[in-house]
């Protein structure tokens, strides 16, 4: 059995070495190699590139790691998932995949688990959830590699397969490195299993504390979105009043429709735009949601105020608004008592 020692080596290593013996691919001409990495068909290209290195990376790095170990066939039912939290959801269209991939050709690579440190003749997950529940979907036993891990050798196993694999966005990063921090471990145990160094550690934990947890729900993954537009809006939403202003965003149809970048996306830009505060005597309010379909302004004078709308829904909304004036206005009289 390896040492402990080793075995903690063996987990925070980051660097991964090539892979032995490639095969053979056709050799590509001048013209074709400089075609390869231009434009579209190279940015295409890039991408396909970058996603092969690291599902190979991620493969070398489960390899290396489970070197030398048994694998053995476990039931599903007796394993339950890592006891810290990962991912937001998870995406419906690559599960399907991944199931219909294990239909067809069989688990290529085992999953690591535990053995369950509170519960006898149980296990847990330390990665491979996403395989683990495709075989619960299949009704087949799963293959894994159990090592006897403690806490800390967990969490940095998984964080560490996560950061190879590269499939979580950053929000998920920072929630993981916050729930880490909120169960007790130290920021060196946090840079190791996320690879990453102390001022990153700092930004992901500051943008969960920053940015309300029903608000990073609403966003979802963002998988396309880096740490400078979450930050953005991190620091937009220091201001209580942001924070009010964002949660009717969130509620608004063309928020909800839209895809999790795009949310992000919409959010960061209204709340860097749009600043809510209170129209005082003499001064005017404006108002619109994130799509811009309406822009509402209220000018506000002595015993007199006007509120007038603009853009595409304007006249729908203001009739929406006369139909219901009555009840409005029952609920204002309501809420000054």
């Amino acid at each position: 059995m390896m040492s402990r020692k080793n075995l903690l080596t063996s987990l925070t290593e980051r660097k991964l070495t090539a892979v032995n013996n490639p095969p053979a691919t056709p050799a590509l001409t001048p013209a074709m190699e400089r075609n390869r990495t231009r434009g579209a068909f190279g940015a295409i290209t890039r991408s396909i590139d970058e996603l092969a290195e690291r599902a190979q990376a991620a493969k070398e790095y489960e390899a290396k790691l489970l070197e030398g170990a048994a694998v053995v066939e476990l039931e599903p039912e007796k394993i339950d998932g890592s006891f810290i939290a990962d991912r937001i959801g998870d995406d419906e269209q690559a599960f399907q995949e991944l199931v219909e991939a294990i239909r067809e050709r069989g688990q290529d690579s085992p999953i690591l688990v535990r053995p369950h440190p509170h519960e006898e003749g149980r296990y847990m997950v330390v990665f491979g959830h996403r395989r683990l529940r495709a075989a619960k979907a299949l009704g087949r036993k799963v293959r894994a590699v159990i090592k006897p891990l403690d806490d800390t050798q967990h969490v940095i196993a998984q964080g560490q397969e996560n950061a190879v694999r590269a499939d979580l966005s950053f929000i998920e990063k920072a929630l993981f490195a916050h729930n880490l921090e909120r169960s007790g471990y130290s920021r060196d145990v946090i840079m190791a299993a996320l690879s990453v160094d102390k001022t990153v550690v700092s930004k992901m934990i500051s943008v969960v504390k920053d940015v309300p947890a029903d608000i990073i729900t609403a966003i979802g993954t963002a998988k396309e979105s880096g740490r400078d537009r979450w930050y953005q809006l991190a620091v937009r939403l220091r201001d209580p009043e942001a924070a009010g202003y964002a949660r009717e965003i969130i509620g608004t149809e063309a928020f909800i429709s839209a895809g999790s970048d795009q949310r992000l996306n919409m959010l960061a830009d209204a709340l860097r735009t749009e600043k809510p505060r209170t129209a005082r005597k003499g001064e005017s309010l404006t108002w619109a949601p994130a799509d811009r379909s309406v822009s509402v302004t209220l000018k506000s004078s002595g015993k007199q105020a006007t509120l007038s709308l603009k853009e595409r829904d304007a006249a729908a909304f203001a009739r929406f608004i006369a139909d219901r004036i009555e009840y409005l206005y029952e609920d204002f009289r309501k809420a000054q008592t």
